[in-house]
C-alpha cells in the first residue's frame, strides 16, 4: 500500500520523512488552516521534501473553467512535473474539470467522495485516484471500509486504472481494515502514522534485547 501523509506541518513532515517510507503528500484548506502555512509556503516547503513524491492539492474553485486554471497555475507556480495531483471535488463541476485537467495532461485526486458510485464516475471521468472519507462515512453508520471494498472490486472488474487513496481516519484499525479491504493507498495524518508503527509488545521485546546483549556483544563497531 502506498501511504501519504495528510498534512502541511513542515516540522512533522521533517521528522515522518526521516524514517516513514512516503510516496507523497495530501492537503487541503483545513489542513493548511492547522499548520498555520499559506499555501505558496506550504507546497514550497513539502516539495522540498518530498523531492519526486506525490503532491496532492486541493482546489477551491467551484466552477470548471476556474478548477482548470486553478490547477494549471499551481503546476506552473511550484514548477511541478508528473508529481502533481490537482483534487477535484465529485460535483458536477467537478466531473467536468476532471475531463478537460486529464486531457491537459494534469492529474487528477477525486475527492469528496462518500458512494462507490461518486468514485466509478470519478474514475471514468480520468480520475487517477479517488479518495473515499472513511471516518466521516462511518460516523453516519454508512460502513466507510465497505465503500472502499467496493470501489477496489469495481476497479477489478471493469478494468479501470484508478486507485483508491483511502483518507479521513481516526483508529489504526481504520486504516488496517482499508489496507485489508485492498485500498492502493491511504493518507493519514502524523499521529496515526505514529500509532501505525508501534505495538507496546516490540518496546518490550526491543528493551530484553538490549538487557540480554549485556556483556556479551564483544565486536567494536
Amino acid at each position: 500500500m502506498i501511504y501519504m501523509a495528510d498534512t502541511a506541518d513542515l516540522e512533522e513532515l521533517r521528522k515522518l520523512y526521516t524514517f516513514f517510507p512516503l510516496e507523497g503528500v495530501t492537503t487541503n484548506p483545513t489542513i493548511l488552516l492547522h499548520s498555520g502555512y499559506k499555501l505558496s509556503v506550504a507546497i514550497e516547503g513539502i516539495q522540498e521534501l518530498v523531492g519526486t513524491g506525490m503532491v496532492h492539492v486541493q482546489m477551491i474553485s467551484s466552477e470548471t473553467d476556474d478548477m482548470v486554471r486553478e490547477a494549471k497555475k499551481y503546476r506552473s507556480y511550484f514548477d511541478f512535473g508528473d508529481n502533481f495531483y490537482a483534487k477535484i471535488p465529485v460535483t458536477a463541476n467537478g466531473y467536468r474539470a476532471m475531463r478537460v485537467l486529464k486531457e491537459a495532461g494534469i492529474n487528477v485526486t477525486a475527492t469528496a467522495i462518500f458512494t462507490q458510485q461518486q468514485a466509478l464516475v470519478a474514475m471514468k471521468a480520468g480520475a487517477d485516484f479517488v479518495a473515499p472519507y472513511v471516518s466521516r462515512l462511518d460516523n453516519i453508520s454508512s460502513h466507510g471500509i465497505e465503500v472502499v471494498g467496493d470501489i477496489v472490486e469495481n476497479i477489478a472488474l471493469y478494468g479501470l486504472n484508478g486507485k483508491v487513496l483511502a483518507a479521513s481516519f481516526k483508529t489504526v484499525d481504520q486504516i488496517y481494515r482499508t489496507s485489508m479491504a485492498g485500498a492502493h493507498s491511504a493518507t493519514i495524518s502524523p499521529e496515526l502514522l505514529y500509532q501505525l508503527i508501534k505495538h507496546p509488545m516490540t518496546d518490550i521485546g526491543v528493551k530484553q534485547f538490549e538487557i540480554d546483549a549485556d556483556g556479551l556483544y564483544d565486536i567494536e563497531f
